[in-house]
């Protein structure tokens, strides 16, 4: 007879951490850096900047402070829209809508999309094409 192992199971990465490691991945996509300019800015390796951004790893102040300096944005730029860590898990609508705004904000498609569309200086044709990617979505408002 075979003797398993339990092995302890991963801990999913805390929100807050996320929600920081996003805002890092987006500013840094901001910036057109890659993951091993802003390791080799730390003094750490890409994949450790993976880790941050997916918040699998809890990045420490001192290295947040330095992520500020790098990225040039001040430290509460990380913590902007973060989950409220008082709230009870799930109890407010709107935190799966900010996910979805940082995901959407951190990608290099969705960054594309913002710049393109702030540059756009006719309000009224920024409000149709709002109106059109709502009709494609599916949106009924």
């Amino acid at each position: 007879m075979a003797v398993r192992l339990q092995l302890p199971r991963k801990k999913a990465p805390n929100p807050t951490d996320r929600h920081v490691g996003s805002r890092v991945r987006m500013r840094r996509i901001m910036l057109a850096m890659s993951q091993e300019k802003l390791g080799a800015a730390l003094r750490i390796t890409f994949q450790q900047v993976q880790k941050y951004e997916r918040g699998a790893n809890r990045i420490g102040a001192s290295r947040l402070q330095q992520m500020s300096h790098i990225l040039q944005v001040p430290v509460e730029f990380f913590f902007e829209g973060a989950p409220d860590a008082s709230a009870p898990h799930g109890s407010n609508g709107s935190a799966l809508s900010m996910a979805q705004i940082n995901d959407f904000i951190s990608d290099s498609d969705g960054l594309r999309m913002i710049g393109a569309f702030m540059r756009i200086d006719n309000a009224a044709l920024r409000r149709r094409i709002v109106m059109l990617v709502q009709e494609i979505a599916g949106d009924d408002y």
